[in-house]
C-alpha cells in the first residue's frame, strides 16, 4: 500500500506562487497514475491535474489552472510536484496528492476523484487579495 505526503501550502498574494510537493512510500512509485485534487470551503473536490504512471509528458489539467499550474514527476526522489504561478484567490482550497495503478492507457487519467485509490491529507493554500 502506497502513503502519500503534502508539502509545501502556505498563505500567498495574488500573483504569487507556491510549490506543493507529496513525497511516495511504500511501493513502487512509478507504477502509479498521479494527480492533484483541491476543495474550497462549501465546495466539491475538484480534479486540478494529472499526470501518467510512466510518461510524464503525459499530462492533463483542470482548465481553471491551464497556463498556470504545472505538473511534475521526479523519479529519483518519489516525489509529485505541483508548480503554481499567478495564484488567484479562487485558488484557496485544500489540495490533495492523489494516486492508482491501473491498467495501462496511453493519456494522462480524467480528473476524476473516483479513479484515484490512495490521497494525502492535505495541505492548505490560501490566496489573499
Amino acid at each position: 500500500q502506497v502513503q502519500l505526503v503534502e508539502s509545501g501550502g502556505g498563505s500567498v498574494q495574488t500573483g504569487g506562487s507556491l510549490r506543493l510537493s507529496c513525497v511516495v512510500s511504500g511501493d513502487t512509485y512509478s507504477t502509479y497514475y498521479m494527480g492533484w485534487f483541491r476543495q474550497a470551503p462549501g465546495k466539491e473536490r475538484e480534479g486540478v491535474a494529472t499526470i501518467h504512471s510512466t510518461k510524464d509528458f503525459l499530462t492533463r489539467y483542470a482548465d481553471s489552472v491551464k497556463g498556470r499550474f504545472t505538473i511534475s514527476k521526479d523519479n529519483t526522489k518519489n516525489t509529485l510536484y505541483l508548480h503554481m504561478n499567478s495564484l488567484k484567490p479562487e485558488d484557496t482550497a485544500m489540495y490533495y496528492c492523489a494516486a492508482y495503478r491501473g491498467a495501462l492507457i496511453w493519456l494522462a487519467p480524467l480528473l476524476i476523484s473516483d479513479r484515484f485509490t490512495y490521497w494525502g491529507q492535505g495541505t492548505q493554500v490560501t490566496v489573499t487579495s
